[in-house]
């Protein structure tokens, strides 16, 4: 999934405090490939560009930006703020194991704030779930990542039987059409996207727009996030520069909130 976010600070004065802002949290970087969306990966693409291994699992100089304090004592990041979790990497990588722990505490700590994260190894998520998780944190969102029916059908039973307080499935990059009928009950927000990059593969809008029908049909939010870089609609095939392909998305008017 390729996001824009500004991964800089920006403090915005508010009365003697600051407000909320969202951020990227990559507490480490480094990922495997693990299934077809994969083929493409944007930190793949990243990495080798600068001659780094992308498989190399390693903690970043942001592991604790969390709970970063200023001189005189505050957090960095104020109450409220959303950060975007672990978006070059997965989570719930084996290869992160010893991190988690420490990841999940300063999460614990910053329960006044919200943290997204999504994962394609689902499978990991129970036994890698703190003590005290119970039902879910309410401030910890877990999604997982479809990108075509067979990874819909192979994630989405495992998923759905996690303890989770929010259900969310990113359908991206969307490489066919996918049926979440069979799931969608149990959902509480669905992001479709295209792929993009040099070697993107192909979505096509009526994929799109099933899967956005699927979802008014059952009063689950729905989001198109972006275009991709390759768009077949009516037929045609459309490449969408990549400073267009989110505002393009957000121009046909499809994102619904029950």
């Amino acid at each position: 999934m390729n996001i824009s976010i500004n991964e800089q600070l920006s403090f915005l004065p508010n009365n003697d405090t600051w407000k909320p802002v969202t951020t990227m949290w990559n507490l480490w970087h480094g990922c495997t490939k693990t299934s077809p969306g994969c083929a493409h990966c944007y930190v793949y693409r990243r990495d080798e560009s600068v001659g780094r291994d992308p498989t190399v699992v390693k903690k970043t100089q942001n592991f604790n930006l969390p709970i970063r304090k200023t001189r005189d004592g505050l957090y960095k990041f104020p109450s409220g703020s959303f950060f975007y979790t672990c978006f070059s990497s997965d989570f719930f990588h084996p290869d992160a194991d010893c991190l988690r722990e420490d990841a999940w505490n300063m999460m614990r700590t910053r329960a006044d704030c919200h943290f997204f994260m999504i994962t394609k190894r689902p499978e990991r998520v129970k036994e890698h779930l703190p003590g005290d998780w119970e039902s879910g944190w309410e401030y910890v969102t877990i999604a997982v990542t479809c990108e075509n029916q067979e990874m819909a059908d192979k994630r989405l039973p495992v998923y759905l039987a996690l303890p989770l307080k929010h259900y969310a499935v990113m359908v991206e990059p969307m490489l066919s059409a996918v049926n979440l009928r069979p799931y969608i009950k149990s959902i509480d927000s669905v992001s479709a996207g295209g792929e993009s990059g040099p070697e993107a593969r192909p979505c096509d809008y009526n994929w799109v727009l099933a899967l956005h029908s699927q979802c008014l049909e059952n009063s689950v939010s729905f989001s198109y996030h972006q275009t991709g870089a390759k768009l077949i609609k009516d037929g045609k095939l459309f490449r969408i520069p990549r400073n267009q392909q989110h505002s393009q998305a957000k121009k046909a008017g499809l994102d619904y909130a029950p």
